[in-house]
């Protein structure tokens, strides 16, 4: 007989990161450690972070919101096994501030799906808590 017994929410443990090219290029540093299985990434801005107008390019917008919610749906994926990696399939981005100094924060976390495919989103703010660009997207469970 197997007995379920439901606490109203999951509880993850801290994931490690796995170390990509992009994150070495970059410079952003994921925190995978919230036990409700959201994810932080952050990323403190030089110039080489920004577009010919002296504000964050919307390609890095959009990367800390892809990481960020990829980063959620591994963690959901492994549970407290090891780290799953994710593909993106689908990433919709509105842009709705600038910035052009300090540290922003991108936070993800999963709204659905099932084994294969998830569903997240992902906000960007800046140090001050001010929202630059949100994201939703499909991510899929990638083959290993």
């Amino acid at each position: 007989m197997l007995t379920i017994i439901w606490s109203g929410s999951l509880h993850y443990p801290p994931h490690d990161a796995p170390t990509s090219g992009v994150q070495q290029l970059i410079g952003f540093t994921p925190d995978l450690s919230n036990p409700d299985g959201s994810t932080r990434v952050t990323l403190e801005l030089g110039p080489q972070h920004l577009n010919v107008s002296g504000v964050l390019h919307g390609g890095l917008h959009t990367l800390m919101l892809d990481v960020a919610a990829g980063f959620a749906c591994a963690r959901h994926c492994a549970m407290s096994g090891p780290f799953v990696p994710m593909l993106t399939l689908s990433l919709t981005t509105d842009y709705i501030g600038a910035v052009r100094e300090g540290q922003i924060v991108a936070t993800g976390r999963v709204t659905g799906g099932g084994f294969k495919i998830l569903y997240a989103e992902a906000q960007l703010h800046d140090a001050e808590g001010r929202l630059l660009s949100r994201a939703t997207g499909v991510f899929k469970r990638a083959k290993t």
